[in-house]
């Protein structure tokens, strides 16, 4: 049995429900042939999230008496593959299923370090990520969300990953209605929400962002400990005005509102193979040499201006001044100060969030799932013989049952 730390997974204070402008919730009562909150009225689930290579559990709280959400432990493990390689379903299924229950357990102690058996008492339901993801890691959270269920006869509620981003993202930041900018390894989509369902904008139409910066990591041989994407920002973080980074000209592939990064992966991966290309600065000897952290630091302005340029043009069809990041990606430092800069040109807000949320977790999971919960969501509270997971799982293809049927300009 793997141990976990025992320190705090959850330090923030509970988050108000008013700025959010979500429908009125229900009373219990509305659908108590659904679930039921605890003795104090106040509704607790548990959150499993396995998509890819984070194994993460999460207990969320609403109160309501003082009408606010509040996560009381998130605890993960990430599977972290050796340098040069990708995590491949295989293993990371065989990683969550070593880790799954403990985290379960760590999350049950944190959130309630009184009590012997909370789900007794206290759990109202067990939200679990449907997809979309990687099958093999999906399937192994879901066999354990299952699993409880049916031992502690509470209901199930399978979420969309990208909606658990999403709704965690506005939660935390108490952002009512944003332009959403979602950036991970396996999705980017820039997101406004219209007429009951989150409308995708503008998408990468091959690979993801966050699977372009993890392929190129893996190309020059950065470490994947603690992500490929992370050690690129380190090596990107050498430009300053005191020595500046050379900045070489890459691929910017926007189509429409679209973007593309499978070509550029391939020109900058050329550029590693090419004569001028050194590892180190200290074996610079001419102006035309470009090193690793050179590449690194083109790789993100490029890819981030692209990002930036879709997002604003759907501020403006949107007519929206707020911007939401979401996604692992999403608390890269270099994007949300690009982003900034746009959107305060625009007179608008930047909603960023740090890795605790932006990266997989089980409070996220939690989150979306208390919304489903909470609004009786038809498609989300499923039965047992429902719970099959999908590797492909839109994000309009969710109604969005708890925020109001307006339409907006870009309805």
């Amino acid at each position: 049995m793997t141990s976990l730390s025992s320190s705090s997974t959850a330090t923030d204070p509970p988050c108000p429900i008013a700025p959010l402008h979500n429908l009125p919730i229900p009373p219990p009562s509305h659908f108590a042939h659904l679930y039921k909150p605890n003795s104090s009225g106040q509704t607790f689930i548990l959150g499993i999230e396995g998509s890819a290579n984070k194994c993460g559990v999460g207990v969320l709280c609403y109160n309501p008496t003082t009408q606010t959400y509040q996560t009381l432990s998130n605890p993960r493990k990430t599977y972290v593959s050796p340098a040069g390689c990708g995590f491949l379903p295989k293993e990371t299924a065989w990683h969550h299923q070593a880790h799954v229950v403990a985290l379960i357990r760590a999350a049950l102690s944190e959130a309630f370090p009184n009590e012997t058996h909370p789900h007794k008492t206290h759990l109202s339901a067990i939200a679990f990520t449907l997809g979309p993801g990687m099958g093999g890691p999906l399937r192994s959270c879901a066999m354990a969300a299952r699993t409880l269920s049916l031992l502690w006869k509470i209901p199930l509620i399978a979420v969309n990953h990208c909606i658990a981003h999403i709704e965690m993202g506005r939660v935390a930041t108490s952002a009512s209605d944003p332009v959403v900018l979602y950036v991970s390894g396996g999705n980017t989509q820039v997101i406004a929400y219209s007429d009951g369902r989150y409308r995708i904008f503008g998408e990468t139409i091959d690979i993801a962002v966050g699977n372009c910066l993890d392929r190129f990591a893996r190309v020059v041989g950065l470490s994947n400990d603690p992500s490929p994407g992370y050690n690129i920002e380190l090596e990107a973080r050498k430009h300053c005005d005191e020595k500046p980074l050379k900045f070489v000209e890459l691929p910017y592939v926007v189509k429409g509102m679209d973007v593309s990064f499978s070509g550029l992966l391939t020109f900058i991966e050329d550029l590693t193979k090419k004569k001028e290309f050194v590892k180190n600065d200290d074996e610079k000897q001419g102006e035309e040499q470009f090193t690793t952290a050179d590449l690194c630091y083109s790789l993100q302005e490029t890819i981030f201006a692209m990002l930036v340029e879709i997002t604003e043009r759907t501020m403006a069809h949107c007519g929206q001044n707020s911007v939401l990041i979401v996604g692992g990606v999403g608390c890269n430092k270099r994007l949300q100060h690009m982003m900034a800069d746009m959107v305060a040109d625009r007179g608008g807000t930047l909603c960023a969030m740090d890795h605790r949320y932006c990266i997989d977790n089980g409070a996220m999971i939690a989150q979306a799932g208390m919304f489903g919960l909470q609004f009786g969501s038809e498609s989300m509270l499923v039965k047992m013989e429902e719970t099959q997971c999908t590797q492909r799982f839109r994000t309009d293809q969710v109604e969005v049952v708890w925020r109001p049927k307006t339409r907006g300009k870009h309805a």
